[in-house]
């Protein structure tokens, strides 16, 4: 979990945990991540496809 932490945030878990700056940073930046992966999901469903 340390190393998926610290990759993905810049930050280790143990941090993460002590400070509350950082932690709200953390999860403000998963939050906008969530909302531009729901928007692109949005565009993707309404556009027709190619497939057959």
């Amino acid at each position: 979990m340390e190393k998926a932490m610290h990759s993905s945030h810049g930050v280790g878990y143990e941090t993460y945990m002590r400070k509350h700056d950082v932690r709200m940073d953390v999860e403000m930046k998963r939050e906008a991540d969530y909302k531009k992966s729901q928007e692109l999901l949005r565009d993707l469903e309404g556009k027709p496809s190619n497939h057959i």
